[in-house]
């Protein structure tokens, strides 16, 4: 079982998540992450799908995508060569004792604190998977309240642009 990331650019119309997100229900795949926004186009959105499978799971995910109506295209990034990042929000109890510690910890995680009250924080931390989860560990032993997290967006490194992506169905390379 592996991870895919695949970026899908779409038409900015009603109902299409809801299209794609059926589409993953009715075929159970396992959709990991799902996020998406407009893009610098208003028409169009871009939409990051991390999912799990097998080989054959990940290549009927990708095609069954593509055969969506207000898909324009589908990318699967390359895990290694494309940067990966969440966005969290924990509010964490705090008390007068142990405040200073976190304070510390947030620091050092280069994340930061955008609320604080008498009895709570709220800590902002931005990051791949693996620096997120380790700070939502250290944070467990402080107690955290309640946490929200966005889901991993990503973009391949390098000029070329999902934009600009070659099609190799039409004999297009890099």
């Amino acid at each position: 079982m592996r991870k895919a990331i695949f970026s899908v650019l779409v038409h900015n119309e009603y109902g299409v998540v809801t299209r794609i997100s059926g589409l993953f229900t009715r075929r159970g795949f396992n959709i990991t992450s799902f996020t998406g926004e407009e893009t610098e186009d208003p028409k169009i959105s871009r939409i990051t799908i991390v999912a799990e499978g097998d080989e054959r799971e990940l290549s009927q995910i990708k095609s069954q995508v593509e055969k969506l109506v207000d898909v324009i295209k589908v990318v699967e990034l390359d895990i290694k060569a494309s940067v990966q990042r969440e966005l969290a929000l924990i509010k964490v109890k705090t008390q007068d004792t142990n405040r200073t510690e976190i304070f510390q910890i947030v620091e050092s995680f280069r994340a930061k604190v955008v609320d604080i009250e008498p009895e709570a924080v709220i800590i902002e931390i931005t990051g791949d998977l693996d620096k997120v989860k380790a700070f939502l560990n250290m944070m467990k032993h402080y107690g955290i309240i309640e946490s929200v997290r966005t889901g991993i967006i990503a973009l391949q490194r390098g000029k070329e642009s999902i934009h600009n992506e070659p099609d190799p169905e039409k004999g297009e390379t890099l």
